[in-house]
C-alpha cells in the first residue's frame, strides 16, 4: 500500500457543545462512541471542546506522526487530572523542556533492550509459578490472575522481590488511584482547582502516602547499604546509580516518581492488554489453535526465554493485534506552542489537539473491516501493510512510551508461558471495553482453566 495522501489542516466544527462544558457531556457517557462520530461524521480534522477549551482531534495518521513528532519541539504535553499528578508527580512523563530531557536520559538507559532481555527469565518465572498453582477445572477472574503474575514481574525488576505482604497494601493503594483517574477523565471533577477537596480527592491522598512511605523506605534502605546494592541490578538500583552529563544523581523526590511511574505503567498496562488478549482468543478458536501449534512446534515443550521472542511468530501477532483492537492507553492530548503547525497551516497557541488510538486503529480505511481480531494483519507480507502511526499503542516521536519494548515483550512471554500448559475458556457474553486511565472490561472476565498437555522436552545430545 502506497503511503495515505495527507488531507490539508482544515478544521470542520464538531458537534454543538454546553456552555463552560463543551462536549464533556457527551463525551463522557460514551467516550468510545463520542469519537468514533467524531471521526466518522465530520472528518481528520475535527474541532471540539472539552470544558471550557477548544481543541482540534486528529484522525489521520500523517497528522498524528506530526503532532507526536512535535511534541517538545512546537507542542508541549498536557497535564490531564489532579490525580494523574498526585500519583506521578514530576515524573519524565509529565516533565517538559530541559527537565524533560535530562530524566530521559538518565532513565532510558533502565528499560533499553539489553535490560529487557535480562529481565525476560523473570517473566518467564513468574508467570510460570502463577500457572503452578492452577488447576484443571478451576474458574479464574483473568484481571486478577494477570495483575498478581505482572504485578509480581514489576515488584521483581524494579525492587528485586515481590515485598512480600506488603506488596498487597501497594498494589490496593495504586488500584484506587488509578481508578480515581480514570473517572477524574470523564466528570466534570477534571476542571476543578487543585484546592478543592473532594472525599475521592481524599481517599486519593490516603493511596499516595501509602506508597510513598513504602517507595522511600525502599530507597532509604538501599542508600543505607551501598555495599548490599552493589551487587543488585534491578530498576530502582540503576535509578540511584543514574547520573546526567554534571554528574548529579536523581533526588529521592525524583528516584520515587520514576520508580512509581514505571510501577504504574508496568502493571496494569500489560495486565489489561493480556485480558484482552485471553478474551480475543477464547472468543476466536483458530486464532488460539494457531498460537497453540506454534508453541508446541517452536518450544518444543519447554518453558519459553528471550531468544525465543523472534521465533514465536503468531504469537508477537496476536499481541500486535489485542492492542490494536484494545489499546490499554487510548487518548493522547498536546498544547500547541507559539509556533505550533500542522501540515504547514500555524496552530493557536495553547489550542489543545487531540488524538485517539481507539479512533484510528479501528479506521476501516487503515484495517479493512476493523472490529475482527486477525493477527496476520500484521504479516509483513500482507497485501495491505498498516500505514505508519496507524497503529501506536505506546504514543510516538520522542514521548514514545519508554517502557514499549518491555511491554512487549513481557506480554508475549507470558501469553507464551500460560498459553502452553493452560486454554482459557472465558466465559461467553459481549463484553465492552471501560474507558477509564486504561481500557478495561466493564464487567469481570472470568475464564475456565483446561490443562494441556505439552509436548515433551527436546533433549540434547552430547557431541
Amino acid at each position: 500500500m502506497a503511503a495515505p495522501a495527507v488531507p490539508p489542516v482544515r478544521p470542520v466544527a464538531g458537534p454543538r457543545g454546553l456552555p463552560l462544558l463543551g462536549n464533556l457531556p457527551a463525551f463522557g457517557r460514551d467516550p468510545l462512541g463520542f469519537l468514533e462520530r467524531l471521526r466518522d461524521e465530520h472528518g481528520d480534522v475535527v474541532s471540539w471542546s472539552l470544558g471550557p477549551r477548544r481543541g482540534l482531534f486528529l484522525f489521520h495518521p500523517q497528522h498524528i506522526a506530526e503532532l507526536l513528532g512535535a511534541v517538545e519541539v512546537t507542542f508541549e504535553t498536557l497535564e490531564i487530572g489532579w490525580v494523574f499528578r498526585q500519583v506521578t508527580g514530576h515524573s519524565v512523563i509529565l516533565s517538559r523542556g530541559a527537565q524533560w530531557r535530562r530524566k530521559r536520559a538518565l532513565v532510558q538507559p533502565t528499560v533499553r533492550p539489553r535490560q529487557v532481555r535480562a529481565y525476560a527469565a523473570v517473566m518467564t518465572d513468574c508467570a510460570g509459578a502463577a500457572a503452578d498453582g492452577w488447576r484443571d477445572g478451576q474458574s479464574v477472574d483473568v484481571h486478577r490472575e494477570m495483575s498478581l503474575i505482572t504485578q509480581r514481574i514489576v515488584l521483581r525488576t524494579l525492587f528485586g522481590n515481590d515485598l512480600g505482604r506488603r506488596a498487597r497494601t501497594l498494589g490496593d493503594a495504586m488500584g484506587v488511584a488509578q481508578r480515581a483517574a480514570g473517572d477524574e477523565i470523564r466528570s466534570p471533577t477534571l476542571f476543578l482547582p487543585g484546592w478543592v477537596p473532594t472525599p475521592t480527592r481524599r481517599r486519593v491522598l490516603r493511596a499516595v502516602a501509602a506508597i510513598d512511605a513504602e517507595i522511600h523506605r525502599l530507597i532509604a534502605a538501599r542508600r543505607a547499604d551501598p555495599a548490599g546494592a552493589a551487587g543488585r541490578d534491578d530498576l530502582l538500583t540503576r535509578l540511584l546509580r543514574a547520573r546526567d552529563e554534571q554528574g548529579r544523581p536523581l533526588s529521592a523526590r525524583e528516584v520515587r516518581d520514576e520508580a512509581v511511574t514505571l510501577w504504574a505503567a508496568g502493571q496494569e498496562t500489560t495486565s489489561t492488554a493480556l485480558t484482552w488478549i485471553w478474551y480475543l482468543l477464547s472468543t476466536h478458536p483458530a486464532a488460539r489453535a494457531r498460537l497453540e501449534e506454534e508453541l508446541d512446534r517452536v518450544l518444543g515443550g519447554r518453558p519459553p526465554a528471550i531468544d525465543d521472542h523472534e521465533e514465536l511468530t503468531w504469537t508477537r501477532w496476536v499481541v500486535k493485534e489485542a492492542l490494536r483492537l484494545y489499546p490499554p492507553a487510548w487518548l493522547i492530548p498536546a498544547v500547541a506552542g507559539p509556533s505550533a503547525t500542522l501540515g504547514g497551516a500555524l496552530v493557536r497557541p495553547g489550542t489543545i489537539v487531540w488524538c485517539s488510538q481507539w479512533a484510528t486503529h479501528r479506521d476501516p480505511r487503515w484495517f479493512p473491516d476493523p472490529a475482527a481480531f486477525r493477527p496476520e494483519r500484521w504479516d509483513p507480507a500482507a497485501p495491505a501493510p498498516v500505514p505508519d502511526h496507524a497503529w501506536f499503542p505506546f504514543g510516538g516521536g520522542q514521548r514514545t512510551c519508554l517502557g514499549a519494548r518491555f511491554a512487549q515483550v513481557e506480554a508475549a512471554l507470558v501469553l507464551a508461558t500460560v498459553a502452553q500448559r493452560f486454554r482459557l475458556d472465558v466465559t461467553p457474553g459481549p463484553v465492552a471495553p471501560y474507558p477509564g486511565l486504561l481500557l478495561q472490561p466493564t464487567v469481570p472476565l472470568r475464564a475456565t482453566l483446561h490443562a494441556r498437555t505439552r509436548p515433551r522436552a527436546r533433549r540434547v545430545q552430547a557431541g
